[in-house]
Parts: C-alpha cells; structure tokens; sequence
C-alpha cells in the first residue's frame, strides 16, 4: 500500500476535496429523510398563484400502517403521460399520495365490506358499487351469516392504468395481499372460504369528476387480477 498521500490535487487542496465529499454525502443524507421529486410535480407557478398542490385529500380514508411495495409509474412512460394529464387538471392530485390513500381506502372497503359497515362503505363507493355491496350485505345478514376477513399484509399496491375522458378521471390500482376469508353461518360453522391464509390479487377502479369541490376519489369497479 502506497502511503505517500498527496496533499493537492492539480490546484485544489486535498481539504477542499474531503469537504467537498462530506457535503455531497450531507445531501444525500436530507434528501434520503425529506423525499425526492418523482417527475410528477407540475412546474413552478408565478409568484402569488401557489396552489396547494398535493395537499388536498385523495381519498377520504383514515391513515394505516403501509408495509409492502408501492410504486407509481415512471412519468416518461406511457402511463406517467396520462397520470399527468390528470396532474394537470387537479392542482391536487399527486401519484405518490394517491397510491397511499388507495392502499388505505382498500383496507378499510374489504373489512368495511366483511362487517356489513354500510356507514363507512358508502363514502368511499360509487352509487353503483355502494348498492352492489349493501345488497350482498342485505342477503348475507337475512341469511344470518357473518363473514370475517383478516389482511394479514398487502404485499404491493401498484397503479395499472390511468385515463381521463373530459372531466371523468379513473385510475386502476392492482393490489395484491394475504388475506384470510371465511363465511360462517348462525351456528358459526363454515361455510365458504377456509383459515388458510390465501394471496389474492385484485384490480380497483377509482374514478373523481375532476370539476367536483368533492375530492374523495371511489370504487367505481373491482374485480380479480
């Protein structure tokens, strides 16, 4: 090993070269803590026309835990194009928080769902899906069963595909999670599903009229992936 270390390099000491180094690796540091941009924000706006972009809800659900992958498409792809055309219709809608709210918004429709919890369904449900849902809970119950759902985890929670047809904006987010599903009847026997926790994979539709002071985004399709 060469010991003889120099103490410039060209016409830059070597102090300015080990400053230099701790400030990049400062900067990496904060930006590791404070986030980075992803390439969905919109550009600068003149001074005094800040919208509070990204600050508004994305879908009215409470916040969880987020363990599991969850990723936004890059905004150069075609994917990101048309995620754009709805960033730049909504000061705010931003992808990253999105994909959180949906995640959230998912937990609490499936277990909403599983309890027959009208009250917390119908907010965060188109008209259709919401009647769709609350007839399945009407029969479950006049049947005297109960179904119990367990998510054990959602392993990822990813946006599949965007568009926006005039004002109509839908975004489709894959989810897939462990979950336990099991329907028992009046004397608590079973009589669909199992205690096996099983992988389920599934595609929501999320849908906002974008000229709406309503900023909740709803389920306006579900089905399996």
């Amino acid at each position: 090993m060469n010991l003889n270390i120099r103490q410039d390099i060209g016409d830059f000491p070597i102090s300015l070269v080990i400053f230099a180094g701790i400030a990049v690796f400062l900067i990496l540091r904060l930006r590791s803590v404070l986030g980075r941009r992803v390439g969905f924000e919109k550009p600068p706006l003149p001074p005094g026309q800040m919208q509070n972009f990204g600050g508004g809800p994305v879908l009215d659900a409470q916040a969880g835990p987020m363990p599991g992958m969850r990723s936004v498409p890059d905004p150069r792809s075609a994917l990101g194009e048309r995620l754009m055309q709805i960033v730049n219709r909504d000061p705010n809608f931003d992808p990253p928080k999105f994909i959180t709210g949906a995640d959230n918004a998912f937990r609490i429709i499936v277990t909403g769902f599983a309890a027959g919890d009208r009250a917390a369904l119908k907010p965060l449900l188109s008209e259709n899906v919401y009647h769709t849902f609350e007839s399945v809970i009407t029969a479950r119950e006049a049947a005297k069963e109960r179904h119990r759902t367990e998510i054990k985890s959602i392993i990822s929670a990813n946006i599949e595909d965007a568009e926006l047809i005039g004002d109509q904006a839908a975004v489709i987010v894959r989810f897939t999670s462990d979950q336990v599903n099991l329907t028992l009847d009046a004397a608590g026997n079973p009589v669909v599903g199992t205690e096996a926790v099983t992988e389920i994979v599934d595609l929501w539709t999320f849908e906002r009229n974008l000229k709406s002071r309503d900023q909740t985004w709803r389920l306006a399709a579900a089905r399996s992936g």
